[in-house]
């Protein structure tokens, strides 16, 4: 196995190079090298907040000697929680210790139903400003430590480190943090680690459900992908090439372990999660370069969003990430085919759009029925009327879809996999593929599919379908009794 580490320290001649090199030759790209040596790529895209990344077996010890290297002169403080403690929380402190680094007292949360809210992290952000700014937290979890320990290190003026316990997400190098407040996952702006160690021997005996969380993750780089097509033809959000090649790396790569698996080859279960956990870092550095969740989240994320915020609204049991996000990723994946199914060139009639568009007065009263079905109403409605669009602006924008949409459904025919190949994908992964397996019904996708154009800050495939005037077409067809995606 390999360790990978790059650091915008280890050797300025050779970052100049390779930027040289790319900056000549776009197509070029950087090989893996060896322990102590750069990750050409993820270096050069990491300037903005991440210097120092470590990815490895066996090598949680190392975490005191990078900590000296990254913050000279510093203490450091563990945050972790009464499960990742003991698992890699211990070993931190004594590597530290064992480099001759200060540790203050640890706060470690209670693990059980441990939630990513302001309340929370306003505990450690309490704890942080009363120590001066040169006691370094290293947060040693999942991606709710990740995040609690994130905001709170910037709110307090400081950096921080992180020891992933788990492959779960990418947000452990990402730009913001996703904290709920106020009943509503928001996304804090504020900068990612300083530095990150993921020891893998840890990693691959995390809660499978963790690991089967960063695996849809990956997949999720899919339509999340192709909202960011979509958004960039429409001239709303427009791609960034650098954070584009980062955010699908871990979805191709993924999706050629994928391919070797079915062809009968044999697996290799800690070399898939090091390059599973080298993909969900590469997304986070990904989101640094834009300094948004735009290359790594989409309609499926939404939709994910609006579950896990239902389940807290209503007080009911969470639900791991993974597998909600798992039939969101086919529910919004069987949408996408219907849409590159349909002709919108020949059959998108502008003018009909346009004067059947909502009055902002109708708008809101068709916002307020489709959040009430799934009880957000109250909580959803400021955002949803945020999301109405003119008719003005709505006639350049579908004006420009139809002109260019065969381009547009090329580009997007080469990103989205049939339905059906995403069950078996997910299958493969153990990863729920049927709505009753987290906790849904298929009557419930529906309700919540037609919430995303209301809820959704950015423009998406579910957009496409409100602006369109096809989404309650769409799906009716979907969501028959004997179709049910066509194949479920």
């Amino acid at each position: 196995m390999q360790n990978y580490e790059f650091s915008l320290e280890f050797n300025p001649d050779i970052i100049q190079h390779i930027y040289s090199l790319i900056k000549e030759d776009p197509a070029y790209t950087p090989r893996f090298f060896r322990s102590g040596m750069l990750q050409m790529e993820q270096a050069l895209q990491a300037i903005n907040d991440t210097r120092a990344m470590r990815i490895g077996p066996g090598i949680i010890d190392q975490v005191g000697e990078l900590f000296q290297k990254q913050f000279p002169h510093s203490k450091a403080m563990v945050v972790a929680d009464t499960n990742t403690f003991p698992i890699a929380g211990k070993q931190v402190e004594e590597s530290l210790m064992r480099a001759g680094v200060v540790v203050e007292e640890h706060v470690i949360y209670e693990g059980k139903n441990l939630h990513a809210n302001f309340d929370t992290m306003g505990v450690l952000l309490d704890r942080l400003q009363q120590l001066p700014v040169e006691v370094i937290p290293i947060a040693v979890g999942a991606g709710t430590l990740n995040d609690l320990t994130k905001l709170a290190a910037h709110l307090s003026g400081r950096h921080y480190m992180v020891v992933p316990t788990a492959a779960s997400n990418g947000g452990y190098t990402a730009y913001g943090a996703a904290i709920r407040m106020n009943g509503i996952k928001q996304s804090f702006p504020c900068p990612g680690p300083q530095a990150v160690l993921a020891d893998t021997d840890i990693i691959i005996h995390a809660p499978a459900e963790l690991n089967q969380s960063g695996y849809a993750d990956l997949l999720a780089k899919m339509t999340a992908g192709a909202d960011w097509i979509l958004a960039d033809w429409m001239g709303i959000d427009h791609i960034n090439e650098k954070a584009w090649k980062m955010s699908q790396n871990g979805y191709h790569e993924t999706m050629m372990s994928v391919e070797r698996i079915m062809a009968g080859e044999p697996i290799d279960e800690r070399k898939n999660i090091e390059k599973m956990m080298e993909g969900l870092l590469l997304s986070g550095l990904a989101m640094q370069v834009v300094k948004s969740d735009l290359p790594s989240s989409g309609a499926e994320h939404q939709l994910t969003g609006i579950w896990e915020m239902e389940r807290a609204v209503s007080g009911k049991d969470k639900i791991a990430h993974g597998k909600l996000l798992s039939i969101a990723l086919l529910s919004v994946t069987a949408v996408y085919n219907k849409l590159l199914a349909f002709p919108l060139d020949e059959e998108l009639d502008v003018k009909k759009c346009v004067k059947e568009w909502p009055t902002l007065e109708a708008y809101e009263r068709k916002a307020h029925e489709a959040l009430s079905k799934v009880g957000l109403q109250k909580l959803g409605m400021q955002v949803a009327m945020s999301n109405y669009v003119t008719p003005e602006k709505l006639s350049i924008e579908l004006q420009q879809l139809k002109e260019y949409w065969p381009e547009v459904r090329d580009r997007l025919a080469q990103q989205i996999i049939p339905v059906r190949q995403l069950y078996d994908i997910l299958k493969l992964g153990r990863m729920p593929t049927r709505p009753i397996e987290a906790g849904i019904s298929w009557e419930h996708v529906r309700q919540t599919l037609e919430c995303v154009p209301y809820l959704s800050k950015r423009f998406n495939v579910m957009s496409l379908a409100a602006r369109t005037g096809y989404l309650t077409a769409w799906l009716d067809d979907l969501f028959t009794k004997t179709k049910k995606f066509e194949t479920l």
